[in-house]
């Protein structure tokens, strides 16, 4: 897939939307409601589009920031070339413009079984369907202290403090990035912070080096490009070691004990295994002892718990990639299938989702990977179309600016 004409694509899907003078109102008979947890990528684009594609339907959005923030680009703050206020996005565009009653508050209390929400200001919330996007949650680390070793994997202050903790480092200081056992948010996340972070040190702190700890047997995503950016201009920076588990950690000393021994490092970036929302598991969506993220079905993303509750984004158990692109696109799934139901019909039986996403391989050069995934019958799964799924073969300038263009058209997309 080219990687130009799926922008050009992209761009002319978002054209065919209102303009900044144009404008719904709430419903003032509505013949369905629907109630949206959680305002990141996969939230706010349910609540936008369900606005937009379901006749006459109500919705109400529960968020409990008043702000969002973006992990995409966010590892851009470490290395001072993206600020937490250029990467921030709020709701106002979502109330005027299409009409959805926004709530900032948390959430204390989703009941499936009568379709109600419980808010922590105590009031209740009834709606016909409810969709749960709260993002992910980590599974604990014994002795993790998140303010010594920050994950920076959910954007704003954690991002924020690992830029500091970076900048005060010593000059022949050793960075420790841990990549967590799959499946996790942002699948080549890991491996292009360790890029990035590598480059800066290359200039800002040239005696300093990067050890790469992988749960994975192996660099999950864009194993080649990866390889060959750690053998290559940062085989002198970057020492990665796969299959190395993080049992628990020192927060005072710095220290992480792992299946390999001990580690030790002057900044940690620790990523901590994924799970799905707390709220998903308090719920009753996660259907086995082991499961961590909520089983749906991929035609309308209901809970296979709970029908008439839905889980969207990372949250979800699905054979797609856990990142912000898909989250926007399950969520069009997702308002596309409620619309369809509210009027009496079925989902879309062939629903079609696209993955995009760049990694920065350096301050100034990217990559970029495409997939298209379509529903299978005999799985009941979204499989990726195997021409459909393409890589560019080495880091540019000229993808580093294409993301930024890919960036911009789909936060409009989900936000504005």
């Amino acid at each position: 897939m080219d990687r130009r004409a799926f922008l050009i694509d992209f761009a002319a899907a978002l054209s065919v939307l209102p303009s900044s003078s144009w404008a719904l109102s709430p419903p003032t008979t509505p013949k369905a409601h629907v109630i949206v947890i959680g305002g990141g990528m996969g939230g706010a684009t349910m609540a936008k589009y369900m606005r937009l594609w379901g006749d006459e339907v109500a919705v109400t959005l529960v968020e409990r920031n008043a702000k969002y923030v973006s992990n995409i680009l966010s590892s851009l703050v470490l290395t001072g070339q993206r600020r937490i206020a250029n990467l921030t996005f709020g709701y106002d565009t979502l109330r005027a413009r299409y009409g959805i009653d926004v709530i900032i508050d948390d959430v204390a209390e989703v009941d499936p079984t009568r379709v109600a929400v419980k808010l922590t200001s105590g009031r209740q919330l009834t709606a016909d369907r409810i969709v749960m996007a709260p993002g992910i949650d980590f599974e604990s680390v014994p002795g993790l202290d998140d303010t010594r070793m920050p994950h920076a994997w959910k954007a704003g202050v954690q991002t924020d403090l690992l830029a500091k903790q970076l900048g005060r480092m010593p000059e022949n200081g050793v960075v420790v990035l841990t990549v967590p056992r799959a499946p996790y948010r942002c699948p080549p996340g890991p491996y292009e912070r360790a890029c990035l972070i590598a480059d800066w040190l290359k200039t800002a702190k040239p005696r300093a080096k990067l050890i790469l700890l992988d749960a994975n047997p192996d660099i999950t995503v864009e194993k080649d490009i990866f390889a060959r950016a750690f053998s290559g201009p940062y085989a002198k920076v970057i020492e990665y070691r796969s299959g190395v588990e993080i049992n628990s950690a020192d927060s005072k000393k710095l220290m992480l004990s792992t299946n390999g021994g001990p580690v030790r490092g002057d900044v940690i970036n620790l990523i901590p295994p994924h799970r799905a929302g707390g709220l998903v598991a308090a719920s009753g969506l996660l259907t086995g002892s082991q499961d961590r993220f909520a089983p749906v079905d991929v035609l309308s993303y209901s809970s296979k718990a709970a029908p008439n509750v839905h889980v969207i984004g990372d949250s979800c158990a699905t054979t797609q990639p856990k990142a912000g692109h898909i989250a926007n696109q399950e969520a069009k799934v997702c308002a596309d299938a409620l619309a369809r139901i509210f009027s009496g019909g079925e989902p879309d039986p062939s629903p079609v989702t696209n993955s995009a996403c760049y990694s920065t391989i350096s301050q100034t050069e990217a990559t970029w990977l495409n997939a298209v995934f379509q529903f299978d019958v005999a799985t009941r799964s979204m499989v990726a179309v195997p021409k459909s799924v393409a890589a560019s073969e080495s880091w540019t300038e000229e993808n580093f600016k294409d993301m930024g263009q890919w960036f911009d058209a789909l936060m409009a997309d989900t936000f504005s």
